[in-house]
């Protein structure tokens, strides 16, 4: 805890002069203030919990660091170095298991503006080439599974292109940047629609949208904002049986029924304090997808170490 509370009060000291907090009118604006070779580590958490009616099904729990680097910095844009360590996980499923450690020491480097805001991964032919390379051996190792290729191959297209690699391989990265280039007015919210990446292929989710500052903290010039997303329904019902019925396709078993995913729901809530800085100090990204009686929930929490 001491360590923690020591990285946070040298953030502050080295980045007081770049509050983003204007008290006058009780808003915020997130913004990255970085040097090129700052460096930050974080520990991230997964947990991932399935309900059958009132009861728990299975609860999956996953655990890794990664060391944030900026490999530059330009008046416009920022490039930084994000790189998987420490894989751990509580699942006994050996494939699991085994998929877990395909990030391992994996080097994943992207683009930022001049405020923080997303723009792109830099090196997603390696990224491509280097889960292509780890898949190859997993496969290799669980051959006399039935099956079992069409499975991974279908989990390689995650990182097939560019613009797979950003939608669905990259969501801890997305949740850090996720309110980067903003301002924030205490007492309001912003509404709006806004198009995601359907992980599944096609045209992207239509979905609503609020954002709003939740408090400020101006003795330790941090901030907290919220956000709310709901993916539209019939959108997603549509998309996730036919991906559904895809697999079962692949697997040779029977496929889920169109009326058992009537209820089909996507709500994803984010909460992140963030420094003057810029640099996240906590963020949680709570995900619920329920579909009938059963329910699956997903959080991601990103915490600097």
């Amino acid at each position: 805890m001491f360590d923690k509370l020591f990285t946070c009060l040298l953030i502050l000291l080295s980045s007081s002069s770049f509050s983003q907090i204007n008290m006058k009118d009780s808003t915020f604006q997130a913004v990255s203030y970085w040097n090129k070779g700052e460096k930050q580590k974080y520990i991230i958490s997964e947990e991932k919990i399935k309900i059958k009616g009132t009861d728990t099904a299975s609860k999956e729990i996953t655990s890794y660091e990664v060391e944030i680097l900026v490999l530059d910095s330009t008046e416009n844009t920022y490039t930084i170095q994000w790189t998987y360590l420490n894989l751990k996980t509580n699942s006994s499923n050996e494939i699991i298991q085994k998929l877990m450690n395909i990030n391992k020491d994996m080097k994943l480097i992207y683009k930022i503006d001049d405020v923080g805001t997303f723009i792109e991964v830099v090196n997603w032919k390696e990224i491509k080439e280097f889960i292509h390379t780890s898949m190859a051996v997993i496969k290799n190792e669980m051959k006399s599974i039935p099956e079992i290729e069409k499975v991974f191959n279908q989990i390689e297209k995650m990182y097939s292109s560019r613009e797979a690699i950003e939608s669905a391989a990259i969501k801890d990265i997305q949740q850090f940047h996720s309110f980067h280039g903003g301002k924030y007015k205490l007492g309001e919210t912003i509404e709006g629609k806004l198009q995601l990446t359907n992980i599944f292929g096609g045209k992207p989710f239509d979905a609503d949208m609020t954002v709003f500052l939740d408090e400020i903290n101006i003795d330790e010039n941090n901030a907290i904002v919220r956000s709310t997303q709901e993916i539209n329904k019939e959108q997603l019902t549509n998309a996730t049986y036919e991906y559904l019925k895809k697999m079962a396709e692949n697997m040779k078993i029977d496929g889920p029924k169109r009326e058992d995913l009537k209820d089909l729901k996507n709500e994803t809530l984010t909460a992140s304090r963030i420094h003057g800085s810029g640099w996240i100090v906590y963020s949680v990204q709570t995900t619920t997808i329920n579909a009938g009686e059963q329910t699956n929930i997903e959080e991601r929490i990103i915490e600097i170490k």
